[in-house]
């Protein structure tokens, strides 16, 4: 049961430009894994001067998000443990600047194409997952470098294809020509942990990875329906990839990211490649011998993390999603199969996913301007989708591997970049961040409307950035989960202390919890708060990113605003929306500050709420690839110089706070 903290009983942390971790007094703060540490006793030791080998067993990069895995005295799984454990993480990216992934190379790489093998072949596996095992003694937290339960997933591990889509023709290769199989996981951003106890994995900026050539369209043919996919999933003929891996060799790991159709058939090439990305992975962290699955019943998008309802006996598995993508959209999944309680200790628990994350039923958020809204089924089964004239869809397959397409059918809502979600333990409400919106419009296609009502001028300098500049966080309340009516409000309205408070900083902030773009969301089972993350761009000449702690109310316990906008052709234009009960420093308040550059992402406790891991990433990644060489032009040189690891080049790592008098965190 969770637990029922009725106030934040810290000092709130006030805004940094520091390249340090600033936490509330009272707190500490280790940092414990980093990119580069080594997961076997024969890997050596991380040299952080670009000269490092053996990356496959090493930590990946950009930390992202994160779930704990009790761990007995014996090394069997618990949900009691509290001083020992695995944490599963996510490797969603990498820093880098022209092609390359600088940093972890000697003299930065090179920039221009075609990248060299050796250094595709580092930037190919820090990308992923690892499983880490971590302890605590005598209140001091170490990773265990030469855990037999330590591994890495990376682009190239062999993983298996589940749910409606395997076998399908839009997933054919020349990998696996029966379409079961598929070869690694990517830019794995937000996570979750389901109700037996497995991780799950977003894959979320994937697209960019590949390259098709200009011509591309005209091979497939204008009315290959994988030509409209392509587009709309971001994948247009003759773009530009993100580090050029395609062109690194004749050697088949490389040759995979051409995403052409160039051989005789799909067998042939990997034409398809791109339509193997963009699912919820679920793997065991406590069993390295069982194959990660990619659950494509869960839709195929840029996902974030996965936010499961409590599960109730004789009921459906409930899981909230979003794309996180301008203008893109909230999605659920319902399982066929209702829950057996059994099976939170099931053995074989990946076969427990096939179970629940196999069949189903996904659904689209539709946002009404009257505070409800309503889950739209996305299947054959809806006749919308099956009878939509701009895409044909043959089969649910077809909507797993194109959910999109379907998604745009049913007219579902544009959101603004719906990233991490989160379920209230204490009142089942779903709370999803939309982080910003730079293309929000007054009208048209992108214009403001109930749940997205904001639009807006603000100044980062002397730069003026328009839309939804600073993000908020929905909320939405059912009778039950697997209910298709909602309720819903505006939880919060990110925003400066000082912005105007009739249209933009509708929640009341301050000095105390001003904040930007929040991204992260996670609840505490043992506290019942809620702790939000921000990935800002907007506010970083006042603040670094944050961490805040909140405590959360209920969807309805605010009142209705309108705000009111000038069309171009001087009429007015009126939205109502939904705004949740004013914050105050009682109820929502800076925790931490990070170092410069960084993100604030991923978050896990111990079952008793007394050490919070979250991860850095990204620190420094302003820094100039020129640079490389330079540690004085470094923008960041955490966590180097706060005693962690050697050289100086900044690495994004994973850090716990504890509460220096041993209470939990927050209170």
């Amino acid at each position: 049961m969770s637990g029922k903290l009725g106030s934040l009983g810290f000092v709130a942390v006030g805004k940094s430009l520091a390249d340090k971790i600033v936490v509330a007094p009272g707190y500490s703060v280790q940092v414990i894994y980093a990119l580069g540490d080594p997961l076997k006793s024969s890997t050596a030791a991380f040299r952080n001067d670009g000269t490092d080998t053996d990356w496959e067993n090493r930590a990946g990069d950009h930390h992202d998000g994160m779930e704990w895995f009790g761990l007995d005295a014996s090394g069997k799984p618990s949900s009691t443990s509290t001083n020992r454990a695995l944490l599963a993480v996510n490797h969603e990216a990498t820093t880098d600047e022209k092609l390359s992934s600088f940093f972890i190379h000697t003299d930065g790489g090179k920039s221009t194409l075609p990248r060299p093998a050796s250094e595709v072949d580092k930037e190919l596996a820090i990308h992923g997952l690892s499983v880490v095992e971590i302890e605590a003694k005598a209140g001091k937290w170490s990773y265990k470098p030469a855990s037999s339960f330590n591994r890495r997933v990376t682009t190239m591990t062999d993983l298996l294809i589940s749910g409606p889509a395997r076998g399908s023709e839009h997933l054919v290769t020349k990998y696996s020509t029966d379409a079961t199989r598929a070869r690694g996981t990517l830019n794995n951003c937000g996570t979750g942990k389901t109700p037996w106890g497995t991780f799950v994995s977003g894959e979320e900026n994937w697209a960019g990875y590949f390259f098709r050539d200009a011509k591309d369209d005209d091979s497939r043919g204008k009315k290959d329906k994988q030509v409209a996919a392509l587009n709309r999933y971001g994948r247009k003929a003759g773009a530009a990839s993100r580090h050029g891996w395609e062109s690194a060799g004749a050697d088949d790991k490389f040759v995979r990211w051409n995403n052409g159709a160039l051989g005789a058939s799909a067998r042939a090439d990997y034409r398809n490649e791109m339509n193997t990305f963009g699912y919820v992975v679920e793997m065991d962290a406590y069993d390295g011998n069982q194959a990660v699955r990619k659950r494509t019943g869960l839709g195929r998008f840029a996902h974030e993390s996965v936010s499961f309802a409590k599960p109730m006996a004789g009921q459906p598995i409930v899981a909230y999603m979003g794309d996180d993508s301008r203008g893109e959209y909230m999605y659920k999944f319902v399982s066929a199969a209702k829950w057996d309680a059994a099976d939170a200790n099931a053995s074989n628990r990946l076969a427990v996913g096939d179970k629940y994350l196999d069949k189903g039923a996904l659904f689209v958020a539709s946002f009404k301007a009257d505070g409800t809204g309503q889950w739209i089924e996305l299947s054959m089964n809806n006749p919308i989708v099956v009878a939509n004239p701009d895409f044909e869809f043959k089969s649910d397959a077809d909507i797993a591997i194109f959910t999109r397409l379907a998604a745009d059918a049913v007219n579902a809502t544009k959101m603004d970049r719906p990233e991490w979600g989160g379920v209230n333990p204490r009142t089942g409400d779903f709370y999803m961040t939309l982080t910003n919106n730079s293309n929000r419009t007054v009208d048209g296609d992108m214009g403001v409307d109930a749940a997205n009502p904001r639009y807006y001028s603000d100044m980062k300098g002397s730069k003026e950035n328009k839309g939804n500049v600073h993000g908020h966080i929905v909320r939405v309340a059912q009778g039950n989960p697997w209910d298709t009516a909602f309720k819903w409000d505006i939880y919060l309205f990110a925003s400066e202390a000082d912005a105007d408070k009739a249209r933009v900083n509708l929640s009341n902030l301050t000095d105390e919890n001003d904040l930007s773009s929040p991204d992260g969301l996670v609840f505490s089972e043992a506290t019942g708060l809620c702790w939000i993350q921000t990935d800002d761009g907007a506010y970083t000449d006042k603040t670094n990113c944050m961490l805040l702690a909140a405590i959360p109310g209920t969807v309805g316990d605010g009142s209705k605003k309108t705000l009111s906008y000038k069309r171009a052709d001087g009429s007015e234009k009126r939205v109502d929306t939904y705004v949740g009960k004013a914050q105050t420093p009682s109820t929502l308040k800076r925790f931490l500050v990070g170092p410069v550059d960084c993100e604030i992402t991923g978050l896990c406790e111990t079952p008793d709420g007394k050490a919070l891991f979250i991860n850095i990433q990204h620190p420094g990644e302003g820094t100039k690839m020129a640079d490389v060489g330079n540690p004085a032009k470094y923008t960041s040189q955490w966590p180097a110089n706060a005693g962690y690891g050697v050289g100086n080049r900044p690495r994004s790592a994973t850090i716990v706070i504890t509460k220096v008098d041993g209470g939990q965190i927050g209170s």
